[in-house]
């Protein structure tokens, strides 16, 4: 009688690689794609491209802009910070340092505080007086027609024209007996008003003048915004009986909200920055300072008194006061912008 074999367990011995799969390891590795492959190395670590041609472009079409930037803009700039805390006088050779006194003495002046009374009136009559009348013209000559081109290139010519220029015409025109008052008197007005004469509308004057020439530019930005309104838009409102004030105020006017933007924000840098216009219309006058702006009194106290300290300061509080009106406005009208 035989006795049957009992089954042992056997430990499974690891396969040794032949000489074959290190044959096809050698294939796989070969066959990698390049995208996947370890970026080379050199000795001081990845290989980057050379920065030499971006430095060669911004040399070549950069610097001389930012060279002329810098020049006339940058320095000006930082010579009236150090300015503004001395007492520098273009006739005392002595310049002292005075921290803060020309800053709290214009904060107690009355010319200044006068002048920039003036200024702000001075730019909400140019801010509002031609986006309202842009607005009105450009609706008109969005139309075809060659007339209506021709009209186009009528109200935009002002707008090349040198402020120099455009107040020497209205100048002439605004004499006691100028165009504007012979008209007048021949329409029976005994007494035409004294337009840049009288102290209490010699400012309004002068803002009529800065408007009328801006009024060309309002009338071009938001004439490209009308062109700019989906015809698909205007042609659902009137399917669903909406009438022209209806469609304009919920179709038009929403999609001309850039266009405000644009119009607003150059219109108060233009209102707060007169001074060619005054220079020309009134140099101040009539009176005391009834329409000397911020950047005419700059003028008048640095290069006419020759304080050139306190000009500095009066210089660098008009540009912090322009810089964060146009920021907050600006803010304020891209956020309307998203609403809509």
């Amino acid at each position: 009688m035989t006795t049957p074999a009992t089954p042992t367990s056997a430990t499974p011995i690891p396969a040794t690689p032949t000489s074959a799969t290190r044959t096809e390891r050698r294939t796989a590795a070969d066959t990698v794609p390049a995208s996947r492959a370890p970026a080379p190395t050199g000795p001081s670590g990845p290989a980057r491209r050379s920065a030499w041609p971006a430095v060669r472009h911004f040399l070549g079409f950069g610097a001389p802009g930012l060279l002329v930037y810098a020049c006339f803009v940058l320095a000006p700039i930082v010579l009236s910070v150090g300015y503004s805390f001395t007492n520098a006088n273009q006739f005392a050779p002595e310049t002292h340092f005075t921290g803060l006194d020309n800053y709290t003495r214009l904060l107690g002046d009355e010319e200044f505080l006068t002048a920039l009374k003036v200024t702000t009136i001075l730019t909400l009559i140019v801010v509002i007086v031609p986006n309202v009348c842009g607005l009105a013209v450009a609706l008109l000559l969005d139309r075809d027609g060659w007339l209506y081109k021709a009209l186009r290139s009528v109200f935009f010519v002002p707008v090349v024209l040198s402020a120099v220029v455009v107040s020497v015409v209205w100048q002439a025109m605004l004499t006691d007996d100028g165009l504007v008052n012979t008209v007048l008197r021949s329409l029976g007005v005994d007494t035409p008003p004294g337009w840049l004469s009288d102290p209490d509308i010699a400012l309004y004057s002068v803002g009529f003048i800065i408007s009328w020439q801006m009024l060309g530019f309002c009338a071009v930005v938001y004439l490209a915004g009308l062109q700019g309104v989906p015809q698909e838009l205007h042609e659902a409102a009137a399917i669903d009986g909406a009438g022209p004030w209806l469609r304009f105020r919920k179709v038009t006017w929403p999609m001309l909200a850039p266009a405000l933007t644009i119009n607003t924000v150059m219109l108060l840098i233009t209102g707060f920055k007169a001074y060619d216009h005054i220079q020309v219309l009134t140099n101040g006058g009539p009176g005391t300072g009834t329409t000397a702006t911020l950047a005419f009194s700059v003028v008048q106290t640095g290069f006419t008194a020759n304080r050139t300290g306190e000009a500095s300061a009066m210089a660098l509080i008009m540009l912090v006061i322009v810089a964060v009106v146009s920021s907050v406005v600006l803010r304020f009208l891209q956020r309307r912008e998203v609403d809509f």
